[in-house]
């Protein structure tokens, strides 16, 4: 059945919120302001047509927006769509109880994104459909660089047609195009081997085997290459890294000593490093191993000590992180809880939080200041580009 309704608000996924008889419904691609018709099955709205039109709604550029499951927000004109990013971080630290002046969103777009993840069938290639476990066959995705633009549902696509259901993650680097495959089953690496060959891919892995490679991807961080490990941690956007890094490099100070704490391949200690000497820790290998190779290359950087380290179940403790004068982490979806339960027993002066989820660096955020700190400023950083999501840069003083 349908039913008229006005839409109030949006929700932390970008949807549209309805009051339906005191309950909320939540209708994806509407905004604020605006009167739908909609089918609704439980707290779920599906559009069916508008009858008043937000001022701030603005014509989608991708031709699968509304179809595709990868975009939320690509109707959202400039200011709506920045308030409602900010207002996401805003919300998390009001929900701690933190209030605090919250910077304007920074775009962080840049080209576009560099890493994409595409499901693969011998059917074709691309993301999911909006709520559905559906593949959506695309040509292209406007959202990635432009290296990736085309190529990535090509190759994901070929690859598909070569082994069936797959997912392919695939960045594009300073060397080239990387793939790395997901297999749904079993596979034998010579299948793919041609394949490659053909595309001129710089590497293929298999189930994070390498099974192809002309050279070594690599990206450049600051003044350093990196040669990236198979399917390690890497920022959506080059301008992003770059955002993100300036910002951290701002609040060093006069420190001479520095913690990088989950620092995956080094896009912080290697800028760090210009400055001040640098203890880095991840629990990931390879990414350490990548990192300390970047060093060791690098001509005019301070010191830079890679230890691999589980900082979930062995965070550096108080005794150990007092040798600091600041300390950036930047930690998975999931967030810092046990590192910053040490952190706020510590004497460093700074601390630097960076995240991709408000609602854990709130829960951080308050930590810390429980601990004695002063959150001085925070920052929304936009680099996931029309989707719900929205990094964090928290600046602390002790």
């Amino acid at each position: 059945m349908t039913i008229t309704v006005a839409i109030e608000a949006l929700g932390q996924r970008g949807e549209g919120i309805a009051d339906v008889g005191g309950e909320r419904v939540f209708v994806p691609f509407t905004l604020p302001g605006e009167t739908a018709d909609i089918e609704a099955t439980g707290d779920r709205g599906t559009l069916v047509s508008l009858r008043d039109v937000s001022p701030d709604r603005i014509d989608p550029f991708c031709p699968y927006f509304g179809t595709c499951g990868g975009c939320a927000l690509q109707h959202a004109g400039p200011a709506l769509y920045a308030e409602f990013k900010r207002g996401l971080v805003v919300e998390a630290l009001r929900h701690r109880g933190i209030e605090t002046d919250v910077s304007p969103l920074l775009d962080a777009r840049g080209e576009g994104r560099r890493r994409a993840t595409l499901h693969a069938t011998p059917d074709g290639a691309g993301y999911m459909r909006a709520r559905s476990h559906e593949l959506l066959d695309i040509e292209a995705c406007p959202i990635l660089v432009p290296a990736l633009h085309k190529a990535a549902p090509q190759i994901a696509g070929e690859i598909g047609r070569v082994i069936g259901a797959c997912d392919v993650l695939l960045t594009a680097t300073g060397t080239g195009i990387d793939v790395a495959v997901r297999p749904g089953k079993r596979v034998r690496a010579e299948r793919l081997v041609p394949l490659a060959q053909r595309l001129r891919l710089t590497r293929l892995a298999l189930d994070n085997e390498t099974i192809f490679q002309l050279g070594p991807p690599t990206v450049t961080m600051g003044r350093s290459t990196v040669a990236l490990p198979t399917g390690s941690f890497l920022q959506a956007t080059a301008a992003a890294e770059a955002m993100l890094a300036d910002l951290v490099f701002a609040a060093i100070g006069k420190a001479k000593r520095v913690a990088d704490l989950f620092s995956g391949v080094g896009p912080f200690a290697l800028r760090l490093a210009e400055q001040a000497r640098v203890a880095a820790f991840d629990s990931d290998k390879p990414a350490i191993l990548a990192l300390d190779e970047a060093v060791r290359h690098t001509q005019g950087l301070k010191q830079v000590k890679a230890t691999a380290r589980d900082l979930f179940r062995d965070p550096l403790a108080p005794v150990e992180l007092d040798v600091f004068d600041m300390v950036v982490f930047d930690p998975p979806r999931a967030g810092a809880e046990a590192q910053a339960r040490e952190l706020a027993l510590s004497k460093v002066k700074t601390v630097v939080a960076v995240s991709c989820d408000p609602r854990t660096f709130a829960r951080d955020a308050s930590i810390l200041i429980a601990g004695g700190y002063r959150l001085d400023s925070v920052t929304p950083v936009d680099q996931f580009a029309w989707s719900p999501h929205v990094e964090v840069v928290g600046i602390f003083r002790r």
